[in-house]
């Protein structure tokens, strides 16, 4: 079954932290960290309208002016998720610029931040351009065991942990996976086409059974047929699990929280930016080794795992660098 997020590493194992994910069903992608994203098409960061922000190192978020760049001109709203503080830093991007001519443009752009706090609590501000991105608060609200955002298409969830600052890691869990049995189509005289699409997307966004589903039939008029009708053609399963760490100390909480949130991702984005070698330094400097982010992985029994973030001073040396996150990660689960 194909799933619905398709995840790639922006800036390769060294670069600045990114991860873009596409979304099968829709023109609409997502973000974990926006670091240097000069390399994606114009068009592909068009499609952004969630950034999930770690934390505000500038190589984490140093990217944010070149999405604001692109979106400037056009009608659009971007929901950005991170620790407390991100409306402030998003706030001083904001005013670093000059609006004094917005009243121009025919098309709005709004900013949501949301903040997760320690205490489960989730607080907002609003920023539009034809209001020259003045902050607005938007209200406060609780969550439930770090739940960010809880969507038709995927839940996004998050704890924070300690990097010197808080900083979040993120677990995104799609919905479902939705597979379309052909004989039964068959069986039934239906025909294959795009409105199985319509009927996945049903599926997946948990519509009401008397929904209406579109059936295309070339020799025939359309028919309009309740979602209940249609469930036998269909199996549903558990969609993939995609989860993303980065700069964090390795410390007992630190590793408790990520492995809870984590648990049986399909994927996991993990920095591992020293070498087991100088577990020193990164102990100095709050960030994962080779060793922990693959012993991370193994506890928290994920099926792939994917490092990056690696520090410059591995330059030329990334076969060594995932030999040692794959030794302690060891065979992944069938």
């Amino acid at each position: 079954m194909r799933p619905l997020f398709h995840p790639s590493l922006v800036n390769g194992r060294y670069g600045d932290p990114t991860v873009y994910v596409e979304t099968l069903l829709e023109k609409r992608s997502l973000l974990f960290d926006i670091g240097e994203i000069a390399s994606l098409a114009p068009r592909k960061i068009r499609r952004v309208d969630q950034v999930f922000v770690s934390h505000a190192h500038i190589d984490h978020f140093v990217g944010f002016d070149h999405l604001l760049r692109l979106l400037v001109g056009h009608e659009k709203s971007v929901q950005l998720f991170g620790p407390p503080g991100l409306a402030e830093h998003v706030f001083h991007k904001l005013q670093a610029y000059r609006w004094n001519l917005v009243e121009n443009y025919r098309c709005d752009l709004v900013f949501d931040v949301s903040e997760l706090g320690a205490d489960n609590s989730i607080s907002a501000t609003r920023f539009h351009l034809r209001k020259g991105f003045a902050a607005e608060p938007s209200g406060s609200r609780k969550t439930i065991a770090g739940a960010l955002c809880d969507e038709p298409t995927h839940r996004m969830s998050a704890a924070i942990l300690e990097h010197g600052t808080p900083c979040l890691c993120f677990a995104l869990q799609e919905a479902a996976h939705v597979n379309v049995w052909k004989n039964r189509l068959s069986e039934r005289g239906l025909p294959v086409g795009h409105w199985l699409l319509s009927l996945k997307k049903a599926v997946v966004e948990r519509r009401a059974e008397d929904h209406l589903i579109r059936i295309e039939e070339a020799a025939k008029s359309d028919r309009l047929v309740p979602l209940a009708s249609l469930r036998d053609l269909v199996t549903v399963t558990a969609g993939q699990k995609i989860a993303y760490v980065t700069d964090v100390a390795d410390t007992p909480a630190n590793r408790a929280s990520i492995v809870a949130l984590i648990q049986n991702a399909d994927i996991l984005f993990i920095e591992a930016a020293f070498a087991d070698a100088d577990a020193a330094i990164a102990k100095e400097r709050a960030h994962l080794t080779t060793t922990a982010a693959g012993e991370i992985a193994r506890e928290a029994n994920v099926r792939r795992v994917e490092p990056f973030h690696f520090s410059p001073r591995y330059a030329g040396e990334q076969e060594r660098m995932l030999a040692e996150v794959m030794a302690a990660f060891g065979a992944p689960r069938a």
